[in-house]
């Protein structure tokens, strides 16, 4: 290496801090962390059944559009993660875009949305282990069992990110079995309906009592979830080589990879299944293993949940140990509470504080499953988390550059593209926003209690009123001081790509 090239540890150093994560990642094994986490399985499988329960099999449409929408928060993202490649990305750009109480909320809203965002991962996985023996769960051992996995994937994670890979290729693998093959193979051999299908509500918005319109929305609120947690990528960045470029890279492959295989998937479940009014009339709760049970036949039951029971586990080790990086951003700053303790690393060099903080967090959510099943209501809880910091990242990242504070400078940038795909961005992220957040009662089982019904805005209620109360009362935004705000850019270290 020559004498004048920066090394990442230059990099992070010239960004105010020591290296202290582990850098082995690279490129694909970044990729390999936003793939484990946007998850097709995941992102699908927990999804399909609300999805055609509201819109029959025309709401595999409302998964294109989403995937659109979500690859303009990914270009958004792409210039901020190249300019400044840290974990707690949101926290982190905020910081050197806005002032530093906007900042300090952004951060905030995002770890809680990575948190909460495991705790419906965990939620839609459970199900999936009673499934491997043949059982059905109650409410009670759903929330049990799903704490019980929250435990395992901190426990993994605190032996570092390359123990950590390894379980994430493991679930990659599943990925593999599970969404490309048995999806090709429903789609070329086993369809039992016409394409025509995919244009047929199936008359679930008139069972329902919606409109066509309310419907169409209603699957767009919900097929948003499967398309986040590409920003994984975003917090193994202080442990992935080059981050600068790869972080980018491994953010649109890993979104647009999952993105083709959700489509896929999508479509080859509503085309095989051998009676999707049943589906609509939610006689069908597991629309995916019916799909595969009744081309392959029985015997590929148990295979087949344990392939997916797999894939479930490893997002959730991935995401869980995203959320754990963020937190420890956040707390090496001093800046969110218990910060002493958050911002331990172990001698795995993993950040064991934030490690268990996150699944503390995690597991405070899942009591909204105790009455009753809450599959939908923690999809919209979860995505409602989620996209409200997207919506205001991208929303002080077109007001930086509206005001000239920021000009990407980065490895990527989009030159004049860059601000009217931001636009577009703060314009789906606000429209998703508000769509997720409205309470449906369609989206809960029949006589759910109604904090099911109301947890998306209740959820992003309480962690944005709490986070303004500690805000408020602690002031953690005087922390942050003007020589953070103020850092150098990397365009003094590494050359800018159109």
């Amino acid at each position: 290496m020559a004498e004048n090239t920066p090394t990442d540890d230059d990099r992070l150093a010239a960004l105010g801090y020591r290296q202290e994560l582990r850098r082995s990642l690279n490129v694909l094994g970044n990729i390999s962390m936003g793939f484990a986490v946007v998850s097709p399985v995941v992102g699908l499988y927990a999804a399909v059944q609300v999805g055609m329960g509201v819109a029959g099999g025309a709401w595999v449409w409302a998964l294109p559009l989403c995937l659109l929408g979500q690859c303009l928060v990914v270009a958004v993202y792409s210039e901020l993660a190249s300019q400044w490649p840290l974990a707690g990305g949101a926290y982190q750009w905020s910081k050197r875009l806005a002032g530093p109480g906007v900042a300090w909320l952004s951060g905030w809203l995002w770890q809680f949305a990575v948190m909460f965002g495991n705790t419906t991962v965990a939620y839609l996985a459970s199900p999936w282990l009673f499934a491997l023996f043949g059982a059905v769960p109650t409410p009670a051992e759903q929330v049990l069992a799903s704490v019980g996995f929250v435990l395992l994937c901190t426990l993994v994670n605190a032996y570092g990110i390359n123990l950590l890979r390894r379980f994430v290729g493991l679930g990659i693998a599943a990925e593999a079995v599970a969404s490309v093959v048995v999806g090709l193979t429903l789609l070329l051999f086993f369809r039992e309906h016409g394409f025509g299908l995919l244009t047929d509500m199936l008359d679930a918005p008139k069972a329902l009592g919606l409109s066509d319109t309310g419907a169409v929305l209603a699957a767009v609120a919900v097929a948003g979830w499967a398309f986040i947690g590409f920003d994984a990528c975003v917090s193994t960045a202080e442990e992935t080589k080059d981050a600068s470029r790869q972080v980018p890279r491994a953010m649109w492959w890993s979104l647009l990879a999952v993105g083709l295989v959700v489509i896929l998937n999508a479509v080859a479940v509503a085309l095989a299944h051998p009676a999707p009014a049943e589906v609509v009339a939610r006689q069908d709760l597991d629309p995916v293993t019916t799909a595969v049970t009744h081309a392959f036949g029985g015997w590929s039951d148990k295979p087949f949940v344990l392939v997916v029971l797999i894939s479930f586990t490893a997002c959730l080790m991935a995401s869980q140990g995203g959320a754990a990086r963020g937190l420890y951003s956040l707390a090496r700053d001093d800046v969110f509470p218990f910060s002493r303790r958050i911002r331990k690393v172990n001698r795995h060099r993993a950040p064991i504080g934030g490690l268990v903080a996150a699944a503390v967090v995690s597991c405070a959510a899942l009591p909204l499953g105790l009455s009753t099943s809450a599959i939908g209501s923690l999809i919209t809880f979860g995505g409602a988390a989620t996209f409200v910091p997207f919506f205001v990242l991208t929303l002080v990242a077109l007001s930086a550059r509206l005001r000239g504070r920021w000009t990407p400078a980065g490895a990527v940038r989009y030159g004049r593209l860059g601000t009217p795909l931001n636009l577009l961005a703060v314009l789906w992220t606000g429209f998703e926003v508000v769509n997720i957040c409205w309470p449906r009662a369609v989206l809960s089982p029949a006589g759910a209690p109604w904090y099911q019904i109301w947890a998306a805005p209740l959820g992003v209620g309480t962690v944005t009123l709490t986070g303004l109360g500690y805000l408020l009362a602690r002031r953690p935004d005087r922390r942050m001081g003007e020589a953070d705000r103020d850092l150098p850019h990397t365009e003094e270290l590494a050359p800018a790509v159109v």
